[in-house]
């Protein structure tokens, strides 16, 4: 059925904090009210401290309710990992979501809710609604996977994950390697472990399941999860839909800022870009080897650098001070006059969208972030696979292992420092190098399939109106 033809459903996406979480939340809105013609509400739990969150809410044109702030700070010590602190966040807050909800659902009927994966304890209130809840994971399979069938290796394995010789099995899976579980599973005394445990139990609630993925990216985990035996009943059998790649709509450049103007300058694929995301920081020695790394491959480079992530030896952050050349203390002295003609060093943000969709562009070196995955891919540029955190580690192992699409250092960055000397080599290799040339075909072919995805008939695009003909089809039952 054309959705475009529906009479318009009412849809309500229920967002965790968090810019990693909200982002997802609003491309998935926007798609669905742009493309399908569909009315949407966000519902965005907000935080007391989050003026970047309130700015990208203020800036969107969907319908948002922002559920107020809650104080968990009696909740919280100097231990709460951020897992903890998310899903007591959520859990304080249900009580203004279930009252926002129920206001929305008075002045125009819900006809279904839709919430991010930390939010699996607010899918009871579309039952008091009587409309059908669906979870909204935006990543890959793989990470879904495990996080459903975690609760199942709780009982199965001894002892600490990462201290296992053998990979996790997961059924119809590929093996994850124990380095590369999320955060929540290296501690499995933390009670940010529990927490997860909850999530992942929590995806049998559902009457469906989307993803920000879609049907080439990850087949074998897509497939397992809706085929196989184990994980289908662990999601309580609902339908997974593929409906990816979802990312931002940036609007063309507005006039030519410093950036775009240096990047016009540049050859065809000639330039690195360098980013963490908004969560990502490195430690002192990490920047000082990254950024001498960078000077001695001799390769163009736009570096998004943020202050260290530890305190140094006089308890102060190297936030403050810089150079004669203007150059970051926490920066190798005299970095920016040696790299001038060679790179440029912007401080703590810049629009990523742009910069890798310009052609000049040829490589990024990236945390592995799913959303800064899918632009990347999207703008047909390869990856310098550097993960940090949370389910980063199993992104980066996709992507070089089953993808073709990245090379990442021999060891992992959160194990241990990679020398100047290696990230010279990884930054040839992505720019000047064979192999970075067959990695850039490889993802130039998977940029046309996630292309032909999302075009009206494609394979997400049809999944995205199968979901929508449930949800009608439940409307018309009540």
């Amino acid at each position: 059925m054309d959705t475009n033809n529906q009479c318009m459903l009412h849809i309500g996406i229920l967002s965790s904090p968090g810019i990693g979480h909200i982002i997802p939340a609003l491309v998935l809105g926007n798609r669905l009210a742009a493309v399908h013609n569909v009315k949407v509400t966000v519902f965005v739990i907000t935080t007391a401290n989050s003026p970047t969150e309130r700015q990208l809410l203020e800036s969107s044109r969907l319908n948002i309710v922002q559920i107020p702030p809650v104080d968990i700070s009696a909740l919280l010590d100097a231990n709460t990992k951020p897992v903890t602190q998310l899903c007591l966040l959520v859990r304080a807050a249900l009580p203004g979501v279930r009252s926002a909800l129920w206001a929305t659902n008075q002045c125009r009927r819900l006809d279904a809710l839709v919430g991010d994966f930390f939010c699996t304890e607010a899918l009871p209130v579309a039952d008091e609604l009587n409309v059908p809840k669906f979870i909204y994971v935006p990543t890959n399979a793989w990470f879904t996977a495990l996080t459903v069938y975690c609760p199942v290796l709780d009982k199965e394995i001894v002892g600490q994950y990462v201290e296992q010789e053998k990979g996790l099995e997961i059924p119809g899976c590929k093996p994850v390697r124990p380095e590369d579980v999320v955060d929540p599973m290296l501690d499995r005394n933390d009670e940010q472990y529990r927490e997860y445990l909850r999530v992942g139990g929590g995806f049998s609630m559902a009457d469906g399941i989307l993803m920000n993925i879609w049907e080439d990216v990850d087949p074998v985990s897509l497939k397992a999860l809706r085929e196989n035996e184990t994980l289908s009943k662990l999601v309580g059998r609902s339908p997974v839909y593929a409906i990816g790649p979802l990312t931002r709509n940036i609007e063309e450049r507005d006039g030519d800022g410093m950036i775009m103007q240096w990047l016009d300058k540049q050859p065809r694929e000639s330039v690195l870009y360098v980013s963490f995301g908004s969560g990502g920081t490195l430690s002192a020695e990490q920047i000082t080897e990254l950024a001498w790394g960078l000077e001695l491959s001799e390769q163009r480079f736009i570096w998004v650098v943020r202050p260290p992530s530890k305190r140094g030896p006089d308890d102060a952050f190297f936030t403050t001070g810089q150079g004669a050349d203007g150059t970051p203390n926490y920066l190798p002295e005299g970095f920016n006059t040696r790299t001038q003609k060679q790179g440029l060093v912007v401080p703590m943000w810049t629009e990523q969208a742009l910069i890798l969709k310009h052609p000049s562009t040829g490589g990024f070196l990236s945390h592995c972030g799913w959303n800064s995955t899918l632009e990347s891919i999207k703008n047909g540029v390869p990856i310098i696979a550097w993960p940090l955190y949370s389910e980063q580690r199993q992104n980066a192992s996709l992507l070089t292992e089953e993808l073709g699409v990245a090379i990442r250092p021999k060891k992992l960055p959160t194990k241990g420092i990679v020398g100047r000397e290696e990230v010279k080599t990884l930054v040839k290799t992505m720019l000047q190098s064979n192999e970075g040339k067959e990695m850039r075909e490889r993802v130039v072919k998977l940029r046309m399939s996630a292309e032909k995805a999302i075009s009206i008939g494609g394979s997400s695009y049809n999944s995205m109106c199968e979901l929508l003909n449930t949800i009608e089809k439940r409307r018309s039952e009540i």
